[in-house]
């Protein structure tokens, strides 16, 4: 009879085991990587924003401030437009 408990509770133990890798453990693999995405994320628009910060900065010495605001805006108004150009129109369903 001794026998029979410790297997049943080996089984519940295994059943546990499994339910447990099946479910939790596949969660929290995937919080862990979404987590760390969002943190290289963070880090990548940071390092993004202080690369355009720094080659403002770089531009501004040869030309003026404006001269640099007038480059600047001359380069995402050549952007918009490119992009503009690419996007797919909406179809109509009349």
């Amino acid at each position: 009879m001794n026998d029979m408990a410790a297997r049943f509770a080996d089984l519940l133990e295994t059943v546990a085991t499994k339910i447990r890798s099946l479910t939790v453990d596949r969660l929290a693999r995937g919080i862990r990587i979404a987590t760390a995405g969002l943190v290289a994320l963070s880090l990548a628009v940071i390092a993004l924003i202080y690369l355009v910060v720094a080659i403002f900065r770089a531009v501004a010495v040869p030309l003026t401030v404006e001269g640099a605001y007038a480059a600047f805006g001359g380069l995402f108004l050549i952007a918009g437009v490119f992009v503009w150009l690419k996007r797919k129109p909406k179809e109509d369903n009349d």
